[in-house]
């Protein structure tokens, strides 16, 4: 279990089909220590807001001190200029995959595969992004953070276990 001196995050993005024959494309941070999905966005492209935009938010929203870690894959996005501005501001230690290997980024391939199935993709695609957003919410917000039991914390939901330890800890 990773202890809570504070909050470290990583990073999944994934590609969704949508029935237009484009594809959509998932950022989500969640904080490792409790599962929660700390931020998310999704869009029609790749470019580095779709990345950075919810970090800042879930930074913004949850507060944090100087040296938390983010975790994502070697990608563009994390590179970019705003990124490292970003990264800067908040005083984060940023972590990268190594190059081709998922296990360095275990907890996001394992989102990523519940996602797959507890979402059941469509066959041929979401019918459109803004249907897609919407799934996602409902999936993220009402169900993932505040509904789905993780063995990782003893059968609890992420708000739950979470809440159960500012409780404990003031």
């Amino acid at each position: 279990m990773i202890e809570r001196s504070n909050w470290r995050a990583c990073l999944t993005l994934p590609y969704m089909p949508l029935k237009t024959g484009k594809w959509a494309y998932l950022c989500v941070w969640m904080d490792l220590f409790s599962r929660q999905i700390v931020g998310w966005k999704i869009e029609e492209h790749m470019q580095e807001n779709l990345v950075r935009e919810p970090l800042e938010k879930a930074l913004l929203r949850r507060g944090v001190k100087p040296g938390l870690m983010i975790h994502s894959d070697r990608g563009g996005q994390y590179l970019s200029r705003r990124m490292k501005l970003l990264v800067k501001t908040f005083k984060l230690k940023q972590s990268m995959s190594r190059a081709d290997d998922p296990y360095d980024n275990a907890w996001a391939e394992s989102l990523w595969s519940r996602l797959k199935a507890e979402l059941e993709i469509p066959k041929g695609g979401y019918s459109n992004l803004v249907a897609l957003r919407s799934i996602l919410f409902e999936y993220i917000d009402g169900y993932y953070n505040t509904r789905r039991l993780h063995s990782s914390l003893n059968y609890r939901n992420p708000a739950a276990f979470e809440a159960d330890y500012y409780r404990k800890t003031g």
